[in-house]
């Protein structure tokens, strides 16, 4: 049977049985915190397990993409050294929710395996729970198994719980012997590749309390998770799960990129990079494809850490470009037509693959050789630094993981906790520079003081922009009053929205609103000053005696500021849905800023927007600007509802049970509490200002509206016409054509005076070189400039200067803006017969001016701090130089 008929076969069995056939779930999934990715054919059912969710079907079956690559689950470093691990696979399932149970499942899986797909009986064991006699009795009376292949273990192995707590119960697992002669009795649970789990039956009867005890569930579940890629390599008659059809196109494929044969070998080298390649690839592309792109964070730095590993073994197969992405098409072919969001989102995957190969191999040859380096620092303790571990993670992009692969392949170790110590006062670092004052809404130890009873902060803002408002809470400090009202027309700053400003009035006083934020659920309302109506004196928060504020006030929104931020805050959605529209579904809102003035929207992407793309971006906004659609805000939806509804939700955002969702109309639809225009129309006008990253795998857009758009385009239309008239064009076109003559002029006598400097310093490199010292019958020159401009300027000369020097040693130095610049040169016979090494010497060297520095062994730079100390590096650089030769 091939893969492909083995998944159908187990999908139609159990369709036959009454079974509800559900598609996978996503491996990134989409409503629950505690995983980073799905883990387990249960995953996306753990709420009929806790009894908060129900299905409209109690059977069902599926085969569901799973990855193993963090936490307690985390195949990681085994991929590729065996025959079955991997850090994706698919696991078919059959599910009873208070239906069928322990009998039927048992019954059923045993039929499946001996019946249909025609297992040898034999070789099949029977593993269930020491306590549960009912399971025992179960396989001994509806299979027609051998009773000495029911054995009985503990909870180790078959008890399985959902947590510390919660539903739970024991489980019965078939496992296959696969030894040549049926001897593998004693080889079942005990680790072995001869004897593996195929099939793990899971009956969930008990809920475990908090107090550790069992408790019967009102109704009883039954879970089973099959690992796809095990049976049929079973089925196949393989011994390896790489050598079933399921992997046997990636391998060809690799094969035909790389030009090396796969022998199917545990050991061999090229082998296992091959096994890892075909593995990641898989985690990679779906991973994408369900959302996730690599980042630094959370499953993002899984993904990372994955791709990573992957260069480093393509590396091993003669690879020093971008090979992974090329294996995406194989699969897509092979996987495409079961898991279509391959299909469909294929190019996405390949570029962000792509891209991220393509950003590590920038820097990998550059990190090997730092860590060789440190390999040969490290071989006398057998173990390398956590610092300098960190140092390879923090500036070279190694994840631990891969640090510690390359120390185990020439007998090393990792000091792990010294690299955790390193990663802790990073975060620390970090926690220090990111703390800034608290939030005037926080400022002050002052306690509110309540004013009168009754439910608060009841928002009304989405309708109007006056309220009548009765004072419940306020509180005081030196330079601010916040007021809390029991409703109000005010927006606090929420979801990026900035908070609005305006009055609180009464008869005696007006009270300015300079910004609205959140306290839990309240609203506060924060006051920077205060007029007094009779005397039009202003007083400060801390000059006005609370005693006095009035029980009721009315509540006036600044409605010039509102609108252009609701102008913003709904052109803002028409970029996100433009983004992903443009770029790919993967594109996901990582924050965003919407003020009056402009809007910035921060959002996942893998590579630089283009030009052209922008322009796609910008255009396609204009567009739906110019279609003057309604908005149509939905209040008060369920969660799950508005999810059905296609509005946009997120991993990591947290949502009440119910919702609002802002919708315009076949273009976007998402999650929003902020105040929106009625119709898109009302723009009037989109432009993009800029486009950046912020962090790895991170853009940034920041755009204008309506008013400030137009400004932006006039501005800009008076300095083009500007231009044109002092290049005397006749057009637009020739203002642009004479712009770019002017340029290729400059230019071409830029080159020429560089030209004019390379000879001038050629010529005098002729009197330095003419006149070296002679170290152990090594020419040394140890000279300052004073004639470059720059540290590149005197790179360049460094490299004139080692093309000059037929044998021999040079520091050149040079003072540029008061900072020490070094370029340290080696000739290659003597990096070779010598030993010497530019990157070493003017490491060492750099500490005299108070600097740093390093490089390759014929050329390294280093900069410093002490001018004065100049003259002594060069003294330091001719000593170091005989302490080796000698």
């Amino acid at each position: 049977m091939t893969s492909r008929e083995i998944r159908q076969s187990f999908l139609d069995f159990f369709r036959s049985k009454g079974h509800e056939i559900v598609r996978s779930a996503p491996v990134v999934p989409a409503d629950d915190p505690t995983l980073l990715f799905t883990n387990a054919g249960m995953n996306q059912f753990k709420d009929v397990f806790l009894g908060t969710g129900t299905r409209p079907y109690t059977r069902a079956a599926n085969t569901q993409k799973c990855i193993r690559a963090s936490g307690k689950h985390n195949d990681l470093e085994d991929v590729g050294k065996d025959t079955y691990h991997h850090t994706f696979f698919e696991m078919l399932g059959n599910w009873s929710f208070g239906d069928y149970y322990k009998k039927e499942a048992i019954a059923w899986a045993w039929e499946l395996l001996t019946e249909v797909w025609r297992l040898p009986k034999d070789r099949l064991y029977a593993t269930v729970f020491q306590d549960d006699d009912e399971a025992f009795e179960l396989w001994r009376t509806v299979t027609d198994i051998h009773p000495s292949h029911i054995q009985r273990h503990g909870k180790k192995d078959n008890f399985w719980e959902m947590g510390e707590t919660g539903p739970c119960g024991p489980c019965s697992e078939i496992h296959i012997d696969l030894t040549p002669d049926k001897s593998g009795a004693q080889l079942v649970n005990a680790g072995s590749a001869q004897v593996i789990e195929i099939w793990n039956l899971v009956f969930i009867q008990f809920n475990r309390t908090s107090k550790g005890e069992l408790e019967p569930l009102p109704a009883k579940h039954v879970d089973t998770g099959m690992g796809f890629e095990r049976i049929t390599a079973v089925l196949q008659g393989k011994t390896s799960n790489y050598d079933s059809d399921i992997f046997a196109p990636l391998l060809q494929k690799i094969m035909d990129l790389t030009g090396i044969a796969y022998t199917a070998k545990l050991e061999s080298e090229t082998d296992i990079a091959m096994r890892v390649l075909a593995d990641h690839v898989r985690t990679l592309s779906f991973a994408i494809a369900d959302g996730a792109t690599p980042s630094n964070e959370g499953r993002g730095y899984v993904l990372r850490r994955i791709l990573r590993r992957a260069v480093r073994y393509a590396k091993k197969l003669g690879q020093d470009e971008a090979t992974l992405y090329k294996l995406v098409e194989t699969l897509v072919q092979t996987m495409g037509d079961v898991f279509p969001e391959l299909k469909e989102r294929q190019k996405a995957i390949e570029q962000i693959i792509r891209a991220e190969e393509e950003s590590f191999l920038a820097t990998l040859d550059r990190g090997m050789e730092i860590f060789s380096e440190i390999a040969e620092r490290a071989k006398s303790t057998k173990v390398i630094a956590g610092e300098d571990a960190f140092k390879l993670y923090d500036t070279y992009g190694f994840p631990l993981d891969l640090t510690r692969l390359m120390a185990q392949e020439i007998g090393l170790s990792v000091d792990e906790n010294g690299f955790e110590a390193q990663m802790q006062a990073q975060k620390a670092r970090a926690r220090e520079d990111r703390k800034k004052k608290v939030q005037s809404v926080e400022a002050g130890s002052a306690a509110w003081i309540q004013l009168s009873e009754g439910s608060d902060s009841q928002f009304k803002g989405y309708t109007t922009l006056t309220t009548r408002s009765t004072v419940r809470l306020v509180r005081k400090t030196a330079d601010r009053l916040f007021i809390v009202l029991d409703q109000t027309p005010f927006y606090a700053e929420s979801g990026g929205q900035v908070g609005d400003t305006g009055m609180l009035l009464s008869s005696q006083y007006t009270f300015f609103v300079c910004d609205t934020q959140k306290e839990g659920e309240k609203i506060v309302h924060i006051i920077d000053r205060i007029l007094n109506n009779a005397s039009q004196q202003t007083l400060k928060p801390n000059d006005f005696d609370v005693s006095e504020l009035p029980d009721e006030l009315e509540a006036q929104v600044d409605a010039e500021r509102r609108y252009a931020t609701m102008v913003n805050h709904t052109a803002t959605h028409l970029l996100h849905a433009a983004l992903r529209k443009v770029l790919g579904e993967h594109v996901q809102q990582k924050g965003s800023l919407v003020t009056p003035e402009r809007l910035r929207f921060d959002f996942s992407h893998f590579e630089k927007v283009s030009d052209e793309q922008l322009a796609q971006i910008e255009r396609m906004v204009n567009e739906q600007i110019r279609s003057a659609k309604e908005t149509i805000k939905h209040e008060d939806v369920p969660f799950e509802e508005a999810k059905r509804m296609g509005a946009l939700a997120f991993f990591g955002d947290k949502y009440g049970e119910r919702v609002r969702v802002v919708e315009i109309p076949a273009f976007s639809i998402e999650f929003c509490g902020g105040t929106h225009l009625d119709n898109i129309g009302q723009i009037g006008l989109f432009k993009i200002v800029s486009e950046s990253s912020i962090a790895s795998g991170v853009r940034r857009v920041e755009a204008i509206t309506g008013k400030a758009a137009e400004e932006l385009f006039r501005a800009e239309f008076m300095q083009l016409q500007s231009l044109r008239q002092l290049l005397n064009a006749s057009s637009d076109s020739d203002t642009v054509e004479r712009v770019r003559k002017l340029l290729e002029e400059k230019r071409a006598m830029e080159k020429q005076v560089e030209k004019l400097r390379l000879e001038t310093a050629r010529y005098k490199l002729n009197d330095i070189l003419d006149a070296p010292e002679h170290i152990s019958d090594i020419e040394v020159v140890a000279r300052e400039i004073d004639w470059v401009q720059s540290a590149d300027e005197l790179q360049g000369v460094a490299e004139l200067a080692r093309q000059q020097l037929k044998s021999g040693a040079a520091l050149l130095g040079s003072v540029i803006d008061g900072k020490v610049s070094l370029v340290a040169i080696i000739t290659d016979d003597l990096v070779e017969k010598k030993k010497l090494h530019a990157g070493k010497l003017i490491g060492d060297v750099a500490k005299v001016v108070e600097g740093g520095g390093g490089g390759r062994a014929q050329l390294a730079t280093a900069g410093g701090k002490n001018p004065a100390k100049l003259p002594d590096a060069m003294t330091r650089f001719k000593e170091l130089i005989a302490m080796q030769l000698n």
